[in-house]
């Protein structure tokens, strides 16, 4: 049974849904139903969302698996929180306008750290 990989999806829910806020009033704001309408602000929300979207669930995946082969929870508590630290720190800084460059850059490496290590940790317990 998975009991500390549901706490960081959880909270990464939380984040992918005040992202998906952030889309939608910026949508309103600008009056722009669909696409990103040419607008500079606009594809930045989206793209924040996206880039969110495109990393979290198979990292969440990886995780999950590390959990149900049933590696320690200092491990999966790691994981997570570099995952979760990854996609905020990456979320803040490339959603400012100017982009916090070096936050955004610290974003994308503790989530690839958490990618790739579940990654290996699944290929250790599996074989």
């Amino acid at each position: 049974m998975l009991s500390v990989t549901p706490v960081y999806a959880a909270l990464l829910a939380i984040l992918y849904v005040a992202l998906s806020a952030k889309v939608i009033s910026q949508r309103r704001n600008d009056k722009i139903s669909y696409g990103d309408g040419g607008n500079q602000g606009m594809l930045k929300v989206i793209r924040t969302h996206s880039n969110f979207v495109e990393y979290t669930p198979f990292a969440l995946l990886l995780i999950a698996m590390v959990e149900l082969q049933g590696a320690g929870g200092l491990l999966l508590n790691l994981l997570g929180m570099a995952l979760l630290a990854g996609r905020v720190l990456h979320a803040y800084g490339f959603g400012r306008s100017p982009q916090v460059v070096i936050l955004r850059q610290i974003g994308m490496l503790l989530t690839f750290a958490a990618i790739l290590v579940a990654a290996i940790a699944n290929l250790v317990l599996a074989l």
